[in-house]
């Protein structure tokens, strides 16, 4: 029996955080014990007191018993009692209750004003810097010229190109006037021999009146007609020759334009290719990350600076990756202006596939008018909204859904003595609230600060101080 309150005793003793003291008091009782025991015994009739040597193996051994069986008790003990306890001050914790609304399905996001459009700056030829004509910063014009470059071989490729294609150009032409001299001939002995046949018909009805009447002889007559057989042959051979010869310069004409279409954009070509030496703003806006120096060799390809609207801006928002499946194209947002409150509409326009940092980038565009106060590099506190709002019960965002990841939490008793681990289901969350889909009913309170202290703990014992 003693043992049996010596052992609940230290249980107790370290449910209540006081083990020091009740070890302390048992161990008095049992040396009281012991030497009540010795009085009793003593002068029983016995000359002396043989004392017994102690076996300390033994004695190590049933501490060791006693130490497990102790701890064994104390865990079912705790287990039956309702798990981990600990001791937290209530003004330490912040308790929120479980309500009923609106809920507002939206992220705060924060986007950093960039322009809406950069162009860059890129040397299409190769060269040495000649002149500098704007700086770095300045605002330019579309078209205004804002370096010359210099390239000697470009230019003389340039002249050597432009030589070459004159030349085609000129055989080409020559080509197209013999085609032309070519066609001119065959009409002109086509017209030549359609004259001579029709004076020759006219001869030989005379020739054959002169035979009818004997003034003309048989052999003067059959030459004649010979002749004009002969001429009619030619001019049949004449146009025949006339459409073959007129069907290869169509197709030799045609060609030929084709050719000279080609050689005079590769001329072309070969001239922008010197004109771009003269580089020049693509856009109206902002020159900005300029600065050549003189003499200084650019490479094909070399961005030298970009071009960027300042007039139109848009929003780069960093947006958490657990958001990444409900983002997408045209979602809307807004951004409420300090001070007035005035409200301007944005969507989305472009979302980067890369996740870096757990977060990926999105670009918003105003949809309507755009706050004049604005400036580039000016951050902007925006909502994003996800989904339709809805009536849903509500807990307040808490800083324990990042210990908790939303799966539970400690729910405060109705004597306000007590908080009771609960498992929970959360959904969707906004920077004020988050929805409670099951576990917990409307007017039940909830710690909602951090759990990073009492992380393993089942309960916890509110005190005041």
């Amino acid at each position: 029996m003693k043992i049996n309150v010596f052992i609940f005793g230290t249980l107790f003793a370290l449910k209540e955080g006081n083990t020091n003291y009740l070890i302390e008091v048992n161990m008095t009782k049992m040396d009281n014990n012991i030497k009540s025991t010795t009085s009793a015994h003593a002068g029983t009739g016995m000359d002396r007191v043989i004392e017994k040597k102690r076996d300390n193996k033994k004695l190590a051994l049933f501490g060791a018993a006693g130490l497990i069986t102790l701890t064994v008790i104390y865990m079912i003990f705790d287990s039956v009692s309702g798990g981990r306890t600990f001791r937290v001050e209530e003004s330490r914790l912040v308790v929120s209750t479980v309500t009923s609304g609106v809920y507002e399905d939206y992220i705060p996001i924060r986007g950093k004003v960039t322009p809406l459009t950069t162009v860059f700056v890129s040397a299409t030829e190769g060269g040495r810097v000649e002149r500098i004509l704007v700086e770095d910063g300045a605002i330019v014009n579309q078209g205004q010229a804002i370096v010359e470059l210099s390239n000697p071989t470009l230019q003389l490729e340039v002249f050597q190109n432009e030589a070459r294609v004159a030349g085609q150009l000129n055989a080409m032409r020559t080509l197209e006037l013999q085609l032309e001299q070519n066609r001119l001939r065959h009409i002109t002995n086509i017209t030549t021999l359609e004259y001579e046949i029709q004076q020759m018909t006219r001869n030989i009805e005379r020739y054959r009146r002169l035979y009818a009447n004997g003034n003309y002889t048989k052999a003067q007559m059959d030459l004649a007609e010979e002749d004009l057989a002969y001429k009619i042959k030619m001019l049949d051979i004449t146009k025949q020759s006339q459409e073959t010869d007129a069907r290869m310069q169509e197709t030799q004409l045609q060609m030929s334009k084709l050719d000279t279409e080609n050689l005079e954009r590769n001329l072309g070509i070969a001239r922008t290719s010197l004109e771009n030496l003269n580089m020049k703003a693509q856009i109206e806006g902002q020159l900005s990350g300029f600065d050549l120096e003189l003499g200084q060799t650019v490479s094909p390809g070399t961005a030298i600076g970009q071009i960027d609207d300042p007039y139109n801006f848009k929003l780069e928002v960093q947006v958490d990756e657990f958001y990444l499946n409900r983002i997408d194209l045209g979602q809307n947002g807004v951004y409420v202006r300090p001070g007035d409150n005035a409200e301007f509409p944005m969507r989305i326009k472009k979302i980067y596939p890369d996740v870096q940092n757990n977060q990926f980038k999105i670009d918003m565009v105003f949809t309507e008018e755009q706050p004049e106060d604005i400036r580039r590099g000016q951050t902007l506190q925006s909502k994003l909204t996800l989904g339709d709002s809805a009536e849903a019960v509500l807990i307040p965002n808490g800083a324990f859904y990042q210990d908790t990841g939303g799966s539970w939490v400690f729910v405060v008793t109705d004597d306000s003595t007590t908080a009771i681990k609960r498992n929970v289901r959360l959904g969707r969350k906004n920077n004020n609230y988050i929805e409670v889909i099951e576990g917990l009913e409307i007017g039940e309170r909830v710690i909602t600060s951090p759990y990073t202290s009492f992380m393993d703990m089942d309960r916890l014992k509110l005190t005041e101080e």
